[in-house]
């Protein structure tokens, strides 16, 4: 476990949740968290134990300061079920939720949904909003009501995106329309969906204030992977000024700031940690 002796970064003992911690940048923040001794909630959609053992170490998964629940944000019943679950465990109400569950469509989608814009299926901007935004609400709404039962106020981090700032550059993708004649839109639906977060954050920071529940929002850019296309890598870094995609464990500072007593004055505000990507 990793100490400090300072206490205005300490977030040990106490209860969080990560929605979406079985993806690349969720697993991040909830290692991060547990290693300065928290209390980790992993809530995720789909938690089968073989992928649990391949992205946490033994140590972590069979910890008693790790627990794993399969969790469906867009649904009131399953986030409440787990909340008690989570009481029944650790005795306590959360003091932090990150809010980093979401879908976006990658370049491999089939040409019906990253076509133009014009023809764009309705279902799926349903789809996307409702897991990016909707989840995102209620899961503030069950988590935000535990911290104000228990009085002892918290801190929500909403996960947003550079392309809920800005629009995507298209001509990003445009090597897809060499490779199979068929033009990629980065579609609009991820871009609606995560715009409506900073001000759902500045909404619940004002209504919140007052009960020390801080709500803020982290803007992370493109993070590195291995699978990304060799192409699409080398047209984002050039839009980069730093010249390079993030690496998955560089937003976690950010997240042991926001949820340490280091961000005690700071609410309703946008952290924005993207290379420089939105300072064109």
């Amino acid at each position: 476990m990793i100490t400090s002796n300072d206490p205005l970064f300490s977030v040990e003992n106490k209860i969080c949740i990560v929605t979406g911690g079985m993806g690349q940048l969720g697993a991040q923040f909830s290692k991060a968290l547990w290693e300065r001794g928290a209390r980790v909630a992993v809530w995720g959609r789909h938690v089968p134990q073989e992928k649990i053992e391949k992205i946490y170490t033994k140590e972590q998964y069979t910890s008693d300061r790790l627990k794993f629940y399969t969790v469906d944000i867009t649904s009131k019943e399953s986030l409440n079920k787990a909340l008690d679950e989570m009481e029944q465990a650790w005795g306590g109400a959360p003091d932090v939720l990150v809010n980093n569950a979401g879908i976006d469509t990658q370049p491999s989608a089939p040409p019906e949904v990253s076509g133009p814009f014009e023809n764009f299926p309705e279902e799926v901007f349903r789809e996307v909003v409702d897991v990016n935004l909707v989840g995102t609400f209620l899961a503030c709404q069950a988590v935000g009501a535990r911290m104000v039962k228990a009085n002892k106020g918290g801190s929500i981090i909403n996960i947003g995106s550079i392309y809920g700032m800005v629009s995507p550059i298209q001509d990003i993708y445009a090597y897809k329309k060499e490779q199979t004649s068929v033009p990629f839109i980065k579609p609009v639906a991820y871009s609606a969906a995560k715009s409506g977060i900073y001000n759902l954050t500045r909404y619940l920071a004002t209504y919140w204030g007052k009960q020390d529940i801080r709500v803020n929002t982290l803007t992370p850019a493109g993070v590195w992977r291995d699978t990304q296309d060799a192409t699409f890598q080398g047209n984002f870094c050039a839009r980069m000024p730093m010249g390079r995609m993030s690496q998955e464990d560089e937003y976690n500072g950010a997240i042991i700031f926001l949820a340490s007593k280091a961000s005690s004055f700071m609410t309703g505000s946008n952290l924005i940690i993207d290379g420089g990507w939105t300072a064109w």
